[in-house]
């Protein structure tokens, strides 16, 4: 696990994908918009790499969510790290949850039990996403049209940045009304 320093009150905690680790662009940015609004920022590997299964996801998950009792503790996973999805709902926790893959059912009825303050993005050419799936209370969606699992268009690089930018603006929106305790989700 990576750790960057920051608030001790305020923790995030990445979850990455299966083929999608921390540092890739989605989540890389992420963990640079935390870090410079002070979040201390655990950046989580997977024990099987790239082979790690739903199964084994969301166990690692729990113990690398269950290690944090910091006042405020967030969650923002990509794709696999959405296994965490069921567990982050019983405990109440925000998240930001990058392409969870709703063809799993746990993960689908847990996005459709959210009540913490939560953004979910997904992609309509993502085959995991469902832009119908019931979202729960406390979320808000950003769906963007013609992007896939990675949320790009194919190599169309400036539909890719594009969407990027989006993302980041959509984080940077959430955490600023997470931080300044807001109902607005």
């Amino acid at each position: 696990m990576m750790e960057h320093p920051g608030d001790p009150s305020r923790v995030a905690t990445i979850l990455p994908g299966r083929a999608y680790a921390p540092g890739f662009p989605l989540l890389r940015y992420c963990v640079m918009l935390l870090v410079d609004r002070g979040w201390s920022v655990r950046e989580v590997c997977w024990e099987h790499g790239d082979r790690a299964t739903p199964e084994q996801a969301a166990r690692e998950s729990a113990r690398a969510l269950d290690q944090v009792s910091a006042r405020q503790h967030l969650v923002v996973a990509k794709s696999l790290g959405g296994s965490a999805l069921p567990y982050a709902v019983e405990r109440g926790l925000p998240g930001v949850w990058l392409t969870p893959v709703l063809t799993v059912p746990a993960v689908a009825e847990a996005v459709a039990r959210l009540t913490a303050p939560s953004l979910v993005v997904g992609g309509t050419a993502d085959q995991f996403w469902d832009s119908h799936a019931d979202i729960g209370p406390g979320a808000r969606v950003l769906e963007l049209s013609g992007a896939d699992h990675a949320l790009e268009h194919g190599t169309d690089v400036h539909r890719a940045l594009g969407a990027l930018r989006q993302v980041v603006d959509a984080v940077a929106t959430f955490l600023d009304e997470l931080d300044g305790g807001s109902n607005a989700y």
